[in-house]
């Protein structure tokens, strides 16, 4: 077969890939998520399960999605139906690239609304709100946020824009150079709230709580959960990782590669959870309070400890940075395809994709004041999105990466790319990417869309 050549550039490094992939997968479930459903699943268990699924689902699929990328050089959607001509096989393989593009188009929209939070947190810190608030001026501080349409729509708008002016800048001076930067910056202001923790007087208790396994309070549920956010928080089958991929040079080894980006991320999630749960502990506060973790629960600690202000001003900086690195991801796949397929300019295509997800966010925007009341179930318009693309498509989409990885695509297509040989390493990849990932993958989507639950119901 000819290398194939991607229009949009490559990498000057793999470290800049690795910086770049990493900062995909880090973002809002690192920081946000993975810290509250961890408190909610009784901690280090928890944590250990995670861990195990990493190893097990997350690094073979991102291996796949990372090689399917490389070989195609070109968007989701065009690699997709490249790799699927080389194989012999259906065009409609293509579908699998749109899944991926969709699903990140509709993800970025309701992040963006997120990341405002956090944007507009940064300054509400900097300002001494949080000093001295109980737990219902922290819910009417966030409510005096989200229930104003005008005030989230703003901050919207400002992390779309910035989102939009780095993809638009290419690969090289637009991808690479704010991860180099964003990256490191990130990581330091980790460590700086993990070295605030080990001084609130309650980091023993938190790290007992992160690492000492207790199996009696981890339920089947637990273990799925594990298992699903294992897959979710590597940025897996939303064509983000795919797309990096076809950026990548052919002398960087995408196995030690991968399991790079897969130690960063999971570093940045327990560094995430060293910092909160102890800061949570020492005021007193529980850590399964849920998604209002973040938002409801740190204000209120925050407001509480020496330099608070300051610390709290920190910690949503990190959580800004950490949704954008993520969200520039996101936007890029269908960027490549628009700049592919119907020619655009690179920064016609940025803006034009960053406005239908800013647009689409109106949606989410309203779901939290004028369009609060639900559709479908208990679920608004916000819950709808959220969870036909974090329980179903992205389910589905890792998925059929690893059933074309490993069925569709030709062994010695693989093994070329992987460039492992036809040794233990290649043949433990395959058996895991062909039998264990579909099967775990398989076992999660149908938890989240209820049919494992029909099926435990007595008769």
């Amino acid at each position: 077969m000819t290398k194939r050549v991607s229009i949009h550039g490559q990498w000057s490094s793999r470290w800049a890939f690795i910086l770049a992939a990493t900062g995909s997968a880090v973002g809002l479930g690192n920081i946000w998520k993975f810290p509250y459903i961890a408190g909610e699943n009784g901690g280090g268990a928890f944590v250990l399960v995670y861990l195990l699924c990493i190893v097990a689902i997350g690094v073979p699929t991102m291996m796949a999605e990372i090689l399917l990328g490389r070989r195609g050089r070109q968007s989701p959607i065009n690699t997709m139906q490249s790799l699927a001509a080389e194989a012999g096989r259906s065009p409609r393989w293509r579908a699998l690239g749109w899944l991926g593009v969709l699903a990140g188009v509709l993800i970025l929209s309701y992040y963006s609304v997120v990341a405002g939070w956090a944007l507009a947190y940064i300054f509400r810190a900097g300002t001494g709100a949080f000093t001295g608030i109980d737990s219902a001026q922290a819910a009417a501080l966030f409510e005096s946020l989200t229930g104003d349409p005008q005030l989230l729509i703003a901050w919207h708008t400002t992390f779309m824009a910035l989102t939009i002016l780095i993809v638009s800048r290419g690969v090289r001076s637009g991808l690479e150079s704010a991860v180099k930067v964003l990256m490191p910056v990130m990581l330091v202001l980790l460590l700086v709230l993990v070295g605030y923790a080990l001084n609130s007087g309650a980091f023993q208790q938190g790290i007992r709580f992160m690492f000492s396994p207790n199996f009696a309070e981890l339920t089947a549920t637990g273990v799925l959960v594990a298992m699903g956010h294992a897959f979710f928080t590597l940025s897996l089958g939303m064509g983000a990782i795919m797309v990096y991929g076809s950026y990548l040079s052919r002398r960087a080894s995408i196995a030690r590669t991968t399991f790079t980006i897969a130690a960063l991320d999971t570093l940045v999630a327990v560094l995430a959870g060293m910092a909160i749960f102890p800061i949570v502990f020492a005021s007193g506060l529980q850590p399964g309070e849920g998604p209002g973790l973040v938002f409801l629960t740190l204000p209120i600690s925050f407001g509480q400890m020496p330099w608070g202000a300051f610390f709290g001003t920190l910690f949503f900086i990190l959580l800004a940075f950490a949704a954008w690195t993520s969200a520039i991801s996101l936007l890029e796949p269908a960027v490549a395809w628009l700049v592919e397929t119907v020619g655009w300019k690179r920064s016609t295509a940025a803006l034009a994709t960053g406005t239908l997800c800013w647009f689409v966010g109106l949606g989410t925007v309203f779901s939290f004041n004028v369009w609060s009341e639900p559709l479908i179930g208990e679920r608004n318009l916000f819950g709808i999105i959220d969870f036909v693309t974090s329980n179903i498509m992205l389910p589905l989409g890792g998925l059929l990466i690893a059933v074309f990885a490993g069925w569709v695509l030709g062994r010695d297509a693989s093994r070329d790319e992987l460039a492992l040989g036809d040794g233990r390493g290649y043949r433990a990849w395959r058996f895991f990417v062909r039998y264990v990932t579909p099967l775990a993958v398989g076992i999660v989507f149908l938890h989240v869309v209820g049919v494992l639950d029909l099926l435990a119901r007595p008769a």
